[in-house]
């Protein structure tokens, strides 16, 4: 009774008030308004996706930030200055980085590019990625890096971006998969001392030694170093200097180690704290003029000069 007494006044309640609705907005009314919003979202979303790009230079300002890149590490060399000082090197080699998606704020909330790096067959990828290829209309790429930028250094779908997106001499952060171990002791894990390899040990040389406490608090702690999985995570190297790059083969030479095993891919882009001066970078990359022949550029190697401050620092 209490149900059907409730259904009974919310329908009451209901005639009583469509008269008043019907005698102020009107059928035709309320479609003219539908057609009204509908038209502006319509035109917003069209803006916002259609919103022109034009591959141009422009101007880097303090807070601009520049998109990131994908290179394949090739491995360790080691090359000497004029001083004769030997330096080690990584050579990384950037194949075909190209746009394969921009995001707006308009339309995903978020300004950053897609960057896709190298090939692959159609065959080798799922449904959704060769899907999502399509939709942008880019070729089948084998890794995929979203990178933020600001929007002043949002660049066109399909913009192929070389090595001299970078300049020698300037200092980069590369992130990467370091090399996998395994699972490993605590002393090749963390680097413990272990047990006494004469007297008053048997059989346990190796061992990381006592892990716990007595009977308070009777546990071990949460973030004890003990061994387990060594390796297989993601770490970023900061400030590592560019010393040579060859825009005919896309490679880039870097002082010092890059993390991950040869044929893996790295991240690379601007050093955070070690910032490069904004009037030699290219913004928002490098673009080449239509008569340049990239078969017969030369490398460039960053200025002897620069090499003064970590010699200092050895």
């Amino acid at each position: 009774m209490a149900a059907a007494s409730r259904g009974l006044i919310s329908r009451l309640r209901l005639f009583s008030v469509a008269p008043r609705i019907s005698s102020t907005i009107t059928p035709a009314t309320l479609f003219k308004t539908y057609c009204a919003e509908s038209a502006i979202k319509e035109s917003d979303t069209n803006q916002s996706q259609f919103r022109i790009m034009e591959p141009k230079p422009g101007v880097m300002t303090p807070n601009s930030k520049r998109t990131g890149l994908i290179a394949v590490k090739c491995g360790m060399t080691a090359l000497w200055d004029k001083w004769g000082k030997r330096v080690p090197i990584t050579v990384l080699w950037l194949d075909d980085n190209i746009v394969s998606q921009v995001k707006t704020h308009e339309k995903e909330g978020i300004s950053a590019l897609q960057i896709g790096c190298g090939h692959k067959k159609e065959k080798h990828l799922t449904k959704p990625e060769v899907g999502h290829f399509r939709a942008q209309g880019v070729p089948m790429k084998r890794k995929l890096r979203e990178f933020p930028v600001t929007e002043d250094a949002l660049l066109p779908l399909g913009t192929l971006i070389g090595v001299r997106h970078f300049v020698p001499g300037q200092y980069v952060d590369i992130a990467g998969i370091t090399r996998g171990k395994g699972f490993q002791g605590g002393m090749k894990r963390w680097g413990m001392k272990g047990m006494p390899a004469s007297h008053g040990a048997s059989l346990s040389h190796r061992s990381i030694g006592s892990t716990g406490q007595r009977d308070a608090p009777g546990k071990v702690f949460k973030g004890k170093k003990m061994p387990g999985r060594m390796g297989g995570k993601q770490r970023t190297v900061k400030n590592v200097w560019v010393y040579k790059i060859d825009p005919s083969r896309n490679l880039m030479w870097v002082r010092g180690q890059v993390p991950g095993a040869e044929g893996n891919f790295v991240f690379i882009k601007d050093a955070v704290y070690k910032k490069p001066d904004i009037s030699l970078l290219p913004f928002p990359t490098y673009f080449a003029p239509e008569d340049e022949d990239p078969a017969e550029l030369e490398p460039v190697v960053a200025d002897h000069g620069e090499l003064d401050p970590f010699m200092a620092a050895d």
